[in-house]
């Protein structure tokens, strides 16, 4: 195994047993994003709710990924970094949190991460276009 493919062990479980696969029929949200270069694909959507506060919230989340072990396991990753948090909260999130919580990636895989973040932020744009007050 050579350095662009030295998994961390969160990474392994994350590609291995993926949390928060699938789609949301009636999401409330919609976020897909590609890189043409490594051939990537994702598409993230969301179900928003309030919490006690009031505050929209991720309510749920799931993913659908074409692509690398890191591809998921960024996926699977942003979903559970997100889940429950306030909009305002998830749309923060970057592709360097999201790698932090895998315990890093190989440096030639960090754009596969970028594309977990730019689809839930894209996914939260969606919703808020769909929803102005």
């Amino acid at each position: 195994m050579n350095n662009t493919t030295n998994y961390s062990p969160k990474i392994i479980a994350h590609f291995t047993h993926p949390h928060n696969v699938g789609e949301i029929r009636d999401a409330d949200g919609i976020g897909e994003v590609g890189n043409p270069m490594c051939g990537d694909m994702m598409k993230l959507t969301i179900k928003i709710g309030k919490n006690k506060k009031g505050q929209e919230i991720i309510e749920n989340i799931k993913f659908k990924t074409y692509g690398c072990a890191a591809a998921i396991a960024t996926s699977s990753m942003i979903t559970d970094i997100a889940m429950g948090k306030t909009l305002n909260e998830a749309i923060k999130i970057t592709r360097e949190d999201v790698a932090q919580e895998l315990g890093g990636l190989p440096a030639i895989k960090m754009h596969c991460s970028n594309l977990a973040a730019d689809a839930l932020q894209i996914a939260i744009k969606d919703y808020r276009s769909k929803n102005i007050k």
